[in-house]
Parts: structure tokens; sequence; C-alpha cells
């Protein structure tokens, strides 16, 4: 177990709605005010993805991130931006010809799905390294197309963090450093409790970790009410901890959140609790290796 532990703060994500929660937040300045406000409670890195403000779908325009990211900088310059890459990589087959794409597809060019990673440069951009079933569809990342959209990110100064949600991800990720598409010491998130990829069991989280290469910081975290014991689990094992409203909504069986910054708050405190120190954003860029 580490002394400096990294709370990374996933503030709305693709997949929560307002339906979940109805203070989800939608609109730049809103995300942008969620980040902020995780900052306050001891986030030193936020994760970001963007909705279309007036239908609060996801959103992959470029205009939004900019918005969100001129927001943020505008009050704090030291937190740690970690922009999302995973939109765009689903597809659904059509009910009458599976091989054209069904109205639910967001699958794009690897190129476009990173665009703004090179248009704004931030400290850490994710890469997801699985291809499995999600719902009704498949979301699809092939050796190819992350290699594509690795490049880019490196071109651009950005530090990958490459999210894994089954074992053989990882196994990607080995092949993928071996052949020098990535970069050692290489940054993770275990991501469990998905439908169909790692379940959210410490076994399952300890195995993972064993699994990454030697050198690799990484974070471990769960989805809905196993949020914050896989959290704990990670810090345990020598990793550091996610939470935020991507990944659960609730701060207590029953009691919705009241937002970003209370998550971070129980995080911090349990992890407190355990006798570790939360890093600060100078911390954590030097853990992380990021420029200061």
């Amino acid at each position: 177990m580490q002394e400096k532990v990294i709370i990374t703060c996933a503030v709305t994500g693709n997949i929560t709605t307002r339906e979940n929660h109805p203070g989800l937040p939608v609109t730049p300045q809103e995300i942008a005010e969620a980040c902020l406000d995780a900052a306050d409670a001891g986030a030193a890195v936020v994760h970001i993805h963007v909705r279309d403000p007036a239908t609060g779908k996801p959103s992959m325009e470029l205009a939004h991130y900019r918005d969100v990211i001129e927001r943020i900088r505008a009050k704090n310059n030291a937190l740690i931006l970690n922009i999302t890459t995973g939109p765009g990589g689903r597809y659904q087959p059509g009910a009458e010809d599976p091989a054209v794409a069904g109205p639910r597809t967001t699958l794009r060019r690897p190129e476009l799905r990173v665009e703004h990673i090179a248009a704004l440069k931030p400290d850490i951009a994710t890469l997801d390294l699985n291809t499995m079933n999600s719902g009704q569809e498949v979301v699809i990342n092939t050796p190819g197309s992350v290699k594509i959209m690795a490049d880019i990110i490196n071109g651009a100064g950005v530090k990958p963090e490459l999210e894994v949600f089954d074992s053989g991800d990882i196994q990607l990720a080995h092949d993928l450093l071996k052949a020098g598409v990535l970069k050692s010491p290489p940054m993770f998130s275990i991501v469990t409790g998905i439908k169909y990829g790692f379940p959210s069991t410490p076994d399952v989280m300890a195995v993972a970790s064993r699994m990454l290469p030697r050198d690799a910081v990484w974070t471990g975290f769960g989805v809905g009410r196993m949020s914050f014991p896989m959290a704990m689990q990670s810090y345990l094992l020598g990793g550091h901890i996610r939470v935020g409203m991507e990944d659960n909504t609730y701060i207590a069986k029953g009691v919705l959140t009241k937002g970003n910054g209370e998550l971070v708050e129980r995080g911090r405190d349990l992890v407190e609790k355990l006798g570790a120190q939360i890093a600060g954003p100078a911390e954590a860029r030097r853990i992380l290796g990021l420029a200061a």
C-alpha cells in the first residue's frame, strides 16, 4: 500500500442519465463546476465526458470539450484533466442485415475519436482496450484502431490511461508495450462491474493487478453499489481510487448523492481512515510522470 493515494473523479460519463439522478452534470458549465467541486473535495484528477446540453445525450463535440476545459482552467490550473476517447466505438448489428449498422451504432474512424485530444492536449486521455458485449451492442477496439489512437495521443504529448475491462485487454496492453505502440511506464485503470467484463470481487481485482506490468501505475474501481468497496480494494492492493457519478449515483443504500464532491469526500474519508494520505495535483503529477 502506498502512502499517497490519487483520487480520480469521473463526473458524468456517457451511460448515467438524469433519470438515474436529476442532478447529473450535463451542460459544459455543470460539468466544469462538478470538476471544481471534486477538486475542492480532494480529487487530483477529473475524468471528463461531455453531453449535448439540450438533450443530455453523450456528445463528441470539440466545442463542448473546449468549453469545459476553459471553464475549469479559468479557476484551477493545477487540476489534472483526463479526457475520454471512449465514445465512437459502439456497433449495433442491423435487424435485417447484421453487416449493416443499426440506429444505436456510434462507431467512427479512430482518428475522429481522438481529434479533441490532438486539439486540446489535456494531461491524460483514456484509451479503451476492450472489445466486448455491451447491452445489445458491441464495443469494438481492434488492435489496429488502438494503435492509430495511441499514436495520435502520444504525438499530442498526452499520457494514455489504458482502461482494461477483462484479462484479454491486459494481454493486448502487454503486446502493444512490447511493440513500442505504448510507452513505459504505463498508466492503467482496472474497470470492474461492467456486465461481461471483470466482476467486482476482491479476487478478480487482485488477479488483474498482478497481470499488469511491474512498472504500471494503476487505479481500480467498480460501478454501482460496488463503487466504494472496489475503491478500497484497489487501495489495499497498491492502486489508486476512482469515484464519481459516472460510476455510482448513491452515497448510501437508497440515498442519492448530493454530487461528485460528496462522493470524493467519502472516498477520501475511507482512505484516510485506512492510514493513507491523499495526493494533491502536484504529487499526482509526480506519481503519474506528468509534466508539472
